[in-house]
């Protein structure tokens, strides 16, 4: 069993790496549009927001739609912390990592503060609660004022007049406009090497003793806590640590854009990502990482097809969830495929 997970898990590196390598000949042959280049960074930050949820989604089994707020939180940290220290760290891959490293702390700082009140709850309740602690963290960001000089760091909550500087004095973040100025650090390299960080955290959680305890909470609840299993601090972890994902992620975001606003990270971003998880297989992680690249290139790659492309992004998104969870389908595969996937399909209700 530890042989068919080990190799399972190094089919799933070798499919970033191979996707990495055949961009990375594309692009050096001329091949990849200006377009598709552009998209390169945004797809890693999708696989591995894809991932951390279904961290929480699939094997913790806990319903969570404000994953975008712990993404907005990593990512006006991590640019924060960028824009304040570039003058004096001009070593740009040093201070992506850096502030990657600062924007995770940060959102798990966020993930804890709000698990501990929220992970008592179940099912619908979680979502809604946990997709308005979400728009909080984004409407906290959106009325912040924040600037520097010489005599240190000023804050308000009205407008940048009221920040009171000396002459010379720079604005951080400036509310609703956000950050502007943030060095694009961000490369495809570091993205990919995220996304195998991500993967490695997220694979080797689920199959230490940890993650095994995480899944039977999710199986069964009760039989767990009758053996003594701490179900709030197992949920907790999964939670925090794909909080602090989703910052990383988000800093990797941040140092991909020339400005930074809050209003990016709206409630539509995290049911994008719910989207990813459910479309790739809860609970399959490498299915979320087909499904956030698949997802995220088709509708640029369908964009030479003018008005019919999002018909046609239609009609895919409806397949793949058909070929995923129609309990047809799903027999069908198992039949004619089963014995080569090795799998046995789960009842489908």
């Amino acid at each position: 069993m530890k042989n068919k997970k080990f190799r399972s898990n190094l089919i799933t590196y070798g499919i970033v790496i191979a996707a990495f390598v055949i961009v990375q000949a594309l692009q050096n042959a001329g091949r990849l549009s200006s377009l598709m280049t552009g998209m390169l960074v945004p797809i890693c930050v999708y696989v591995v927001l894809a991932v951390s949820l279904n961290l929480v989604v699939g094997i913790s089994g806990e319903l969570s739609l404000g994953h975008a707020g712990f993404m907005c939180a990593g990512a006006f940290s991590g640019a924060l912390f960028t824009n304040i220290v570039k003058e004096n760290l001009t070593i740009g891959p040093l201070r992506l990592v850096l502030a990657m490293l600062i924007g995770s702390a940060v959102a798990a700082l966020f993930g804890l503060a709000i698990g501990i009140p929220v992970l008592r709850l179940k099912g619908d309740y979680l979502a809604i609660v946990t997709l308005a602690f979400g728009e909080i963290i984004k409407n906290v960001m959106n009325i912040f004022f924040i600037g520097q000089d010489s005599n240190g760091f000023h804050f308000s909550t009205k407008d940048q007049f009221s920040l009171n500087m000396e002459p010379g004095g720079k604005v951080l973040l400036s509310g609703p406009m956000g950050i502007t100025g943030t060095p694009k650090d961000a490369t495809f390299l570091a993205g990919v090497i995220l996304i195998l960080v991500t993967l490695f955290v997220v694979l080797n959680l689920m199959d230490s003793r940890t993650g095994r305890a995480i899944m039977a909470i999710r199986d069964n609840r009760i039989a767990a806590e009758s053996i003594g299993l701490n179900i709030m601090k197992h949920k907790l972890l999964a939670f925090t640590v794909s909080a602090a994902l989703a910052g990383a992620a988000g800093s990797l975001y941040a140092h991909n854009l020339a400005t930074l606003q809050a209003k990016k990270f709206d409630y539509n971003f995290s049911i994008l990502a719910l989207v990813f998880v459910v479309l790739g297989g809860i609970g399959n992680i490498r299915g979320s990482v087909i499904a956030a690249i698949v997802l995220t290139a088709l509708p640029e790659m369908l964009r030479g097809l003018s008005n019919y492309r999002m018909l046609i992004y239609s009609v895919i998104l409806i397949a793949m969830m058909l070929f995923t969870w129609a309990p047809r389908v799903l027999e069908w595969r198992e039949r004619h495929f089963g014995r080569f996937l090795g799998k046995k399909i789960k009842e489908v209700e």
